[in-house]
């Protein structure tokens, strides 16, 4: 018999959504959408089949980092299982004692409704199964922001999990912790989309065209001011990690000293801070160990003391 205390998961995965995502992620942004209306024939389909074998989605990484916040009680995946796109997928799920929740569509690539069904669905088990500690969400859209405050009102931990570059910020900031995929244990990282790649040699041939007096332009290549335009919006777009991280932990610690009156603060408190402030905080995603690796890399702006087994940190002297 479980303990009273034992925590206990559900877990709610739009398919179609990591799908897509994940798919966008290799192949390049709004690739699925257009690679499935092009299959119209054999050669075509078959085309496609291979670019969703490159793409393909690890469903036991992601059960397996569910079962890591406690017992499973119910795991569910909303899809039209009908479809070739998603019937490829029902060993791997059935093995893994996954419902298979059937969803048919109104017309052809139109919305399934997962949203509808899985928030529904959601918040009725809440009620079912007062016991529930858990609720991860398996989806990057936004339309599953009302659903995860509703969780967190209802008192449960809520963790998000989405595919990079399409999972909303404002998920990750209504969730009590947002993870991406790609950062799960075991997940190889992604091939870089093709269309990234030929953004890179895009400015690889403008930066060896400064060195020439001639250059030859394709018809179909952009005008050197407008790929320039597109270059500097796209790195706008992005944003360094690594900063980021870093603006998150100087506030963390200021908050946590103006909160607590003190300069030294427990390492444990600090990280509990961030994940706060950015559910999507992972010291792992950036490359550490552990969290105490992640300050030692900040040695120019923290001070650890690691003297006894409570870690303290604080920000270092500016002065």
């Amino acid at each position: 018999m479980a303990e009273p205390a034992a925590a206990r998961v559900a877990v709610y995965i739009d398919f179609d959504n990591i799908v897509i995502g994940r798919y966008d992620q290799v192949h390049g942004r709004n690739s699925y959408h257009r690679d499935r209306s092009r299959a119209t024939d054999a050669t075509a389909e078959a085309e496609f089949a291979e670019r969703l074998g490159q793409a393909t989605v690890d469903l036991g990484a992601i059960i397996d980092f569910a079962s890591s916040f406690g017992t499973l009680v119910l795991t569910r995946a909303y899809a039209d299982w009908s479809a070739a796109v998603n019937a490829a997928y029902r060993d791997q799920l059935v093995s893994r004692a996954v419902d298979l929740v059937q969803l048919f569509p109104a017309a052809a690539y139109a919305k399934n409704g997962a949203d509808i069904r899985l928030a529904v669905d959601a918040v009725e088990d809440m009620f079912r199964l007062p016991d529930l500690t858990h609720v991860v969400i398996v989806a990057g859209d936004s339309d599953y922001i009302a659903l995860a405050q509703r969780c967190k009102r209802l008192g449960r931990y809520v963790v998000g999990i989405g595919v990079a570059g399409s999972t909303s910020r404002s998920l990750g900031a209504a969730c009590d912790e947002l993870v991406t995929y790609d950062a799960l244990p075991g997940v190889p990282q992604p091939p870089r989309p093709a269309d990234e790649a030929s953004g890179d040699e895009r400015r690889s041939t403008r930066r060896s065209g400064r060195r020439s007096s001639k250059r030859i332009v394709a018809v179909d290549e952009p005008l050197p001011e407008a790929a320039d335009a597109d270059a500097q919006a796209d790195e706008e777009d992005e944003e360094d990690p690594q900063g980021a991280a870093t603006d998150l932990l100087v506030r963390a610690l200021r908050l946590g000293q103006g909160q607590d009156d003190a300069d030294w603060l427990h390492n444990s408190a600090v990280k509990t801070q961030m994940k706060r402030m950015d559910p999507s905080f992972s010291e792992r995603a950036l490359g550490y160990r552990s969290f105490s690796d992640f300050l030692r890399s900040r040695g120019d702006l923290v001070e650890l003391d690691e003297s006894s087994t409570a870690r303290l940190v604080r920000l270092a002297d500016q002065g």
